[in-house]
């Protein structure tokens, strides 16, 4: 309690002076309570000094009775190992008798099997020599398990003695067998009618032998039955290749006349299965023998004849001994090239799928097959190819026959194509296209049901060739020439004059390079699952389906040409009419009503014919010809007055709204957004050229550069002539123009001509460098920016649409054009 606390608790005791009467009976009571405090602590400590003292007496008790214990512990191990020793001294002698015991009763046993095995070995060497091999078998058996039982006395005298006179003795029995199963097939076994049983009983001695007596007996016998086969076959006579179907005329009688003699033999040795194998090896190497000694190609007839019986000889073994079995149905695959597959349902695509889930299986379990011992019986040895395959390097004579029969087929069906489809017909595809597909079926199913391997893929390589030389004939078939903007960017000579029926054929022929494109990679398909698998890596198409593709880009482009050429009289129309002496602004001029009849005759029907994603192509090729050229054809036309301006104006927004309106005229609007943004945009810039030869002279140059940022001074002096202008009054305007010219420098961002006015993802040539006017860096210029906003608003006062987006420099690029056949747009028509 420190002193803060002392003074509280006093304060506290005695709040008053009246309180401080109690002081003295406080105090009393205090020291009262000191020494009843006193007295305990004195208590205590006289109390822990005697527990001190008992403890050390406890501690010293305790200490006695350890040493005690561990003396008594030390007495009983000490009696422990006496007892130990007393038990030794008794069991001594029980363990020599135990010992003892055990050593007599082994030696009995092997007396004992001794015994027996010296009496065995000498009925078995009287059996050996009177050939009772039913009995033999028996006591070979008890023999080889009693000499296993003496493994461990090999170098005792007595038994090194009769395990080589049991050696002697298997050899006499295995000569014997031998020398019986020589008289097999001699005709003894008809005079002798035990002869068979005796030989049966015989393979029993023989399963009792090392397995290798069975395997030098069962091909002794093998080789003995085909000795008469190889000099039959060998002979100057039969060694011919038209008389191979006789050779597995001649094994199939063999095996069916001894089919009752060969059951002597039991059914694990396999014998039929193994005759079957060395048949077909010996025949294959006499086959090569005779094919590679022939002085001239094979007859494909006679060489198609011998591979077809060889392979249904390799079925019918396959099918007798169940090994190797084919799993693909290579029928259903070939039979899916060329089908629609629009109507599908969920029930087809899940069967479509377990069929190739099925033939992934069985070509892992040919795979696990073919790593196994195919010489040994139940292996599951593959029978298909054993000889067939010899026939392989000298089928180049067939893939010849092949490829010139599919030619000649070509041929056919493109001479007799009348380049026109049967009304209802769904696909709108030549008939050519897909008769060449089902010949080219034909002729895999032929060769497939003949080999899977080198020759296949050979054919694969004809399918190709003949693919691309159909691609050539579409291709030739097409309208040649080319004319306006497009022959010119494109160096084409001549013109492109299209009937309706030629455009009908276009389409036609898009549909049926569609069709093969489609099928041909079809066609791979089904030839990699049929071909084996080191040459399914190779089976490739892209360079078919890109001759394709090209025949419809060509076929696409022509029919712009084709439009084009048709639009020549209408744009030669537009520049006659007499624009400066207009007096009203009337209905869309004749030229117009022209354009729209042109489209309304052929884009029905091209919508009807073309896939949406063809006709969209189509409509992008379109628009970006008709749209520079409309504008360029501005420029061919003479004086323009205000009137015929107004006029021209009027035709460019009927134009735009026939071309808006193609799309539906072709009843395929799925890309109509992109196709009338793109529209929009080419003829805004007609529109806004007419809109700067619509403007005052005054504000000519101000408003070219608010509508035709990008315009040249070219452009902008050939439009002060179609205003009328003297050539004095040109140059005035021209040379402010060319000082206040910021605004026609090519800006950074500029995109080149082609990308301006093609479509979106459509392969253009980049535009040649265009004369670029120096920007003036000075004050003034701010001022000219800060007035465009008053220019736009003019300009648009002219007329509906104005438009702010510059045609980049067309014209620079069409007179360059026409000086060279490679131009900078020709690649605006390829796609």
């Amino acid at each position: 309690m420190d002193k803060m606390s002392t003074l509280e608790y006093i304060n506290q005791m005695f709040p008053t002076e009246a309180s401080l009467s109690g002081v003295e009976p406080l105090m009393l009571k205090i020291q009262s309570e000191i020494r009843r405090v006193d007295a305990g602590i004195l208590a205590a400590v006289r109390q822990q000094s005697n527990s001190g003292t008992k403890a050390k007496e406890d501690l010293a008790a305790a200490t006695q009775a350890v040493e005690e214990l561990t003396y008594k512990i030390r007495e009983i191990k000490t009696k422990a190992e006496q007892s130990e020793m007393m038990v030794q001294e008794i069991c001594r002698d029980i363990k020599k008798l135990d010992f003892a015991k055990k050593h007599i009763t082994t030696t009995i046993t092997a007396l004992h099997r001794l015994t027996m095995l010296v009496s065995a070995v000498e009925q078995l060497q009287v059996m050996a020599s009177k050939r009772q091999y039913k009995e033999a078998a028996a006591q070979l058996e008890a023999v080889n398990q009693l000499c296993s039982h003496f493994e461990a006395y090999r170098d005792i005298p007595k038994i090194t003695e009769l395990r080589e006179k049991f050696k002697n003795i298997k050899k006499i029995m295995k000569s014997h067998v031998f020398s019986d199963f020589s008289s097999l097939g001699t005709g003894k076994e008809s005079e002798e009618t035990n002869l068979l049983q005796h030989l049966s009983d015989a393979c029993l001695v023989v399963d009792a032998l090392e397995p290798s007596v069975r395997e030098e007996l069962v091909n002794n016998f093998c080789s003995r039955e085909l000795t008469s086969y190889e000099q039959i076959f060998e002979g100057a006579e039969l060694a011919k290749l038209d008389k191979t179907e006789r050779r597995y005329a001649w094994i199939k009688r063999r095996m069916r006349t001894n089919e009752e003699i060969w059951k002597i033999f039991p059914t694990s040795w396999l014998v039929p299965y193994r005759l079957c194998i060395q048949f077909c090896k010996m025949t294959r190497k006499q086959l090569e023998g005779i094919l590679d000694n022939l002085k001239e190609k094979p007859d494909v007839a006679t060489l198609l004849m011998a591979l077809q019986r060889t392979l249904e000889f390799e079925d019918e073994l396959a099918e007798k001994f169940g090994g190797g079995t084919q799993s693909r149905e290579i029928g259903n695959e070939i039979e899916e090239i060329g089908r629609q597959n629009n109507s599908q349902t969920a029930s087809d695509i899940r069967k479509k799928y377990e069929k190739k889930l099925a033939a992934h299986q069985g070509s892992e379990n040919e795979e696990k097959d073919g790593n196994k011992d195919l010489s040994a019986p139940g292996a599951g040895f593959n029978f298909h190819g054993i000889i067939s395959s010899c026939f392989e390097p000298h089928l180049t004579v067939y893939t010849e026959l092949e490829e010139k029969t599919l030619m000649e087929n070509l041929e056919k069906l493109v001479q007799e194509e009348t380049w026109d489809v049967e009304e209802g017909s769904q696909n709108n595809v030549l008939s050519s296209s897909m008769q060449l597909f089902l010949i080219i079926k034909r002729s895999l199913k032929r060769c497939s049901a003949l080999t899977k391997s080198q020759t296949l893929y050979n054919l694969f390589k004809v399918f190709q060739r003949v693919l691309k030389a159909y691609a050539t004939k579409l291709f030739a078939r097409l309208p040649k020439g080319g004319t306006g903007i497009v022959a010119a960017a494109t160096g084409m000579d001549g013109q492109i004059k299209t009937s309706d029926r030629d455009e009908r054929v276009i389409c036609y022929i898009v549909n049926s390079a569609e069709y093969c494109h489609k099928t041909s990679g079809e066609l791979a398909e089904s030839v990699s699952k049929i071909i084996d698998s080191q040459f399914a890596d190779r089976v490739d198409m892209s360079e078919v389906q890109d001759e394709f593709s090209a025949v419809i880009t060509r076929s696409l482009v022509t029919l712009v040409h084709g439009l084009e050429t048709k639009f020549d009289a209408e744009m030669a129309a537009m520049t006659r009419v007499p624009w400066s002496t207009l007096e009203s602004v009337g209905d869309q001029s004749g030229y117009v009503n022209g354009i729209n009849m042109i489209l309304t005759s052929s884009i029905p029907v091209l919508g009807s014919l073309l896939s949406p994603i063809y006709f969209q192509f189509f409509l992008d090729k379109l628009a970006s010809s008709l749209g520079p050229r409309f504008y360029m054809n501005i420029f061919k036309c003479k004086q323009i007055s205000e009137t015929g301006a107004q006029q021209m104006l009027l035709d460019t927004q009927a134009v735009k709204t026939i071309l808006l309106e193609i799309p539906s005229l072709g009843r395929q609007t799925s890309g109509a957004a992109g196709y009338s943004k793109f529209v929009s945009r080419e003829m805004s810039k007609a529109e806004a050229l007419l809109k700067v030869i619509l403007s005052p002279v005054d504000s000519v140059a101000d408003t070219y550069r608010a509508l035709l940022p990008e315009g040249t001074p070219m452009e902008f002096q050939r439009i002060l002539e179609l205003k009328g202008l003297k050539k004095s009054d040109q140059q005035t305007i021209l040379d402010d123009f060319n000082k206040g010219a910021p605004a026609i420098s090519q800006p950074p961002s500029a995109a080149p001509v082609g990308q301006t006015t093609a479509p979106v993802g459509q392969t253009t040539a980049p535009a040649p460098p265009a004369t670029t006017v120096q920007a003036i860096s000075n004050p003034a210029s701010v001022g000219f920016i800060a007035s465009r906003e008053d220019v736009l608003t003019r300009a648009a006062a002219l007329g509906r649409g104005a438009a702010t987006t510059g045609f980049k420099r067309f014209l620079a690029l069409t007179e360059a054009a026409k000086d060279r056949k490679d131009g900078p747009f020709r690649k605006l028509f390829n796609a």
